[in-house]
């Protein structure tokens, strides 16, 4: 008898021990489906939320500025994206903080079985669009993403402050992230501004296409994809913040040392039965895909790009950043 009360009382301790566990905050994640979120992919998948007592709802979404929709009607509280739009959320009164990076200098521009040709060796971009429209007798047509986003900034970016390109030899068209990856398989468009894994996808379906610009090239030290907060999500819980960015430091030294090992979580969630694990290995290692966690390193380069927004009329006015990047918890991992 002794020794079933002995039994049941440890039972019940482990039980308690347990508890915790059990005991799952939800967080709800929007993302958009590129590498750049693959940490939150890792920390989801690999089961370190759960240990840290958080359940990720994630959610996909198209674009950055349709993600800012969401945190402004409180149904978001962890938006992994680019940064540019949360400058605009800011602007309309959304409380939100950027606590890490994720990566940097994403974009891309591809050029299309139409229009690479043009795209040789020592010849300048601007000319290359010049004797597409010569030939052709219309603009080359680029996809990207709505206006506001980081796509769309490079891009205008790339072809006005770079290339100095004729308004007049391309038009910009703005569409969704998988809108853009079918326009240019098609050849409804000429280019589009990508990323990872589309730019290893499109290349291999189809090797006439050519990537003619890197992130640096368009835009340097192009500020990318963010893990950012909302302000009522980081007064409530600021243990979970801190889990989720310590998760993203440990995703990236993953994916940096060990792809191999990273790349069927990637898979599991961007790849949705499409794309196999292999293409994602390929695209983790490729020049296009930088990842890093510090948010201090983007805080510059993001400066910059939201005067170019102001310039170009995506952005009303330069909003203050004093607020919108928290360093305090990518300070503390490395403690």
């Amino acid at each position: 008898m002794r020794f079933l009360t002995h039994l049941a009382a440890a039972a019940l301790g482990l039980a308690s021990l347990a508890a915790p566990a059990l005991a799952q905050t939800q967080v709800r994640v929007g993302i958009i489906p590129v590498l750049g979120t693959s940490p939150i992919l890792i920390i989801d998948k690999e089961g370190w939320a759960k240990q840290a007592g958080l359940d990720l709802k994630i959610t996909t979404f198209e674009s950055g500025p349709l993600m800012i929709q969401a945190l402004a009607s409180g149904t978001l509280d962890v938006y992994v994206a680019g940064v540019a739009p949360l400058g605009v959320a800011r602007s309309k009164g959304i409380d939100v903080r950027v606590v890490a990076a994720t990566a940097v200098e994403e974009m891309t521009v591809a050029a299309g079985p139409k229009l690479s040709p043009y795209f040789k060796e020592g010849v300048k971009p601007a000319d290359a669009l010049k004797a597409f429209r010569a030939a052709t007798g219309k603009p080359a047509r680029l996809a990207t993403q709505p206006p506001g986003s980081v796509p769309h900034t490079t891009l205008v970016h790339w072809l006005q402050e770079v290339t100095k390109a004729d308004k007049a030899d391309y038009e910009v068209v703005p569409m969704g992230i998988d809108a853009t990856q079918n326009a240019l398989l098609s050849g409804a468009v000429d280019g589009a501004t990508i990323r990872e894994p589309t730019d290893t996808i499109v290349q291999q379906r189809n090797k006439a296409i050519k990537i003619v610009a890197l992130g640096g090239e368009m835009f340097p030290d192009q500020p990318g994809t963010v893990l950012a907060v909302s302000g009522d999500f980081l007064k409530k819980n600021p243990a979970g913040v801190q889990a989720l960015v310590n998760g993203v430091v440990r995703a990236i030294d993953l994916i940096k040392t060990d792809p191999q090992k990273a790349a069927p979580s990637i898979e599991a969630a961007l790849g949705k039965g499409l794309i196999d694990t292999d293409t994602i290995i390929a695209a983790l290692k490729s020049p296009a895909s930088k990842f890093a966690a510090n948010p201090m390193q983007i805080v510059e380069a993001t400066k910059k790009m939201q005067a170019f927004q102001v310039s170009i009329g995506t952005l009303d006015k330069d909003v203050p950043l004093e607020g919108l990047f928290d360093p305090s918890f990518f300070e503390k991992t490395k403690k």
